[in-house]
């Protein structure tokens, strides 16, 4: 969902986790159970919020669901990204939500946390059917508060024709292919051999993967626990491109696209969506001069899993007609139907055998790295602890200030923040 909306303020966030104490519920503490879901077709009104394009196209997509559920009506109200975190945690306190909501993976545990959510009834939903790391956004205290919907992962963008010039055909494999393609590209005439995000909002999402393919952890079952070996190891490797001046510290907002479509940039970290950036702003031709790579391995090749979750409420008016929907919205040939109106990727591993996605190169991809891909932990405290990451890695990136401290510094600030349960 990163790529829709801009970071929550800490002021947001506090709002949201004093709710916890504040509307009178009991936090979400891995002890709900899950309540079964009545047998028969979806019945009367259920009311969804929804943000970003899938708010614009749910609505019509729904009536396919009610052409197999008639007794139902589906009644959707698109919500802006940068107003729904706001929306949902004023409407837990007033205790007037929706039915169900979108629901952003980096909010799951913050919205659990209130005791807002309901569990999600795995008799109905099989939570083997979604990709591990994107199941795992919604467990919190090893519940399940919420269903994935779509998903996103970052994988590496290269430049074809540079890469093979610097000897990379097929693009870089490890760590040191990587480097040595940076180099390559930039001795080859490139200006930069790639961009990383260097302190930026959401910075986080590029640095954990390589802390992650390190073996790093950066939370355990009590808290958080970025001060290791291998996260100061993945900091120093991550801060390297900028000190030998392969990767720029500064880039204008909108210029990595036509610098890469230009051959000035040799490679990047992202998300799906630039696929289609990428091949509206070259040209028709463009898309045969770049390719992505799933992330350059370590230890590992794990990257970041994002996207959206569907979560129903327990003041929900109607639940079993919420949950019925989103069991439909998870069934593999809706996913791919889905993808074919919103271009969101499926969450449901069988979906990806279409011909639709299966059947490209650069989405194939993005599916064999899903499979390899972890998200935050999902303490309700998450989003402040991932902007003062993101302000760290600026000073790694911009100011060279030392991986060591950085990492420490990082764990201090999560341990004054706590976890939030």
């Amino acid at each position: 969902m990163t790529r829709k909306y801009s970071a929550v303020t800490a002021v947001a966030v506090a709002l949201a986790v004093a709710l916890t104490a504040g509307c009178g519920r009991d936090s979400a503490g891995g002890d709900d159970e899950a309540r079964s879901v009545a047998d028969g077709p979806a019945t009367g009104e259920i009311t969804v919020w929804a943000m970003g394009t899938e708010g614009e196209k749910l609505g019509a997509f729904a009536q396919r669901f009610i052409a197999e559920n008639p007794d139902a009506r589906v009644n959707v109200t698109p919500v802006p990204w940068d107003a729904a975190h706001q929306k949902i945690a004023s409407a837990i306190a007033a205790k007037q939500t929706p039915d169900l909501s979108m629901i952003g993976t980096t909010w799951q545990g913050e919205f659990a946390g209130t005791g807002a959510l309901d569990p999600t009834p795995t008799d109905l939903i099989a939570p083997d059917a979604f990709f591990p790391g994107a199941w795992d956004t919604t467990v919190v205290n090893d519940t399940a508060y919420g269903v994935p919907w779509y998903v996103e992962t970052r994988v590496l963008y290269y430049r074809k024709d540079l890469a093979a010039a610097a000897g990379f055909p097929t693009g870089p494999a490890n760590w040191d292919e990587l480097k040595a393609m940076a180099k390559a590209i930039q001795a080859g005439g490139a200006q930069w051999g790639i961009n990383l995000q260097p302190g930026k909002t959401g910075s986080w999402q590029t640095v954990l993967p390589f802390a992650w393919s390190n073996g790093a952890n950066i939370a355990d079952d009590i808290g958080y626990t970025f001060d290791s070996p291998e996260m100061t190891e993945a900091l120093a490797y991550f801060q390297s491109y900028f000190t030998e001046r392969l990767a720029p510290t500064e880039l204008a907002e909108g210029a990595l696209e036509p610098a890469f479509v230009r051959g000035e940039i040799g490679a990047f970290v992202s998300g799906p969506w630039h696929v289609g950036l990428l091949n509206e702003q070259g040209g028709p031709d463009f898309a045969d001069k770049f390719a992505v790579v799933p992330m350059p391995a370590k230890k590992s090749a794990t990257s970041f899993i994002g996207g959206s979750n569907l979560a129903v409420f327990k003041d929900a008016k109607n639940r079993d007609g919420a949950w019925k929907f989103i069991e439909w919205l998870s069934r593999p040939e809706i996913q791919v139907q889905w993808y074919a109106d919103s271009a969101a990727l499926p969450a449901v591993q069988a979906a990806w055998q279409d011909d639709s996605l299966s059947g490209d190169a650069n989405l194939k991809v993005f599916g064999d790295q899903l499979a390899d891909a972890k998200a935050p932990p999902t303490f309700p405290t998450w989003e402040q602890v991932a902007a003062a990451f993101d302000i760290e890695v600026e000073k790694l990136a911009k100011s060279g200030e030392d991986p060591a401290t950085v990492a420490r510094t990082v764990q201090d600030r999560a341990a004054s923040i706590g976890t939030g349960n």
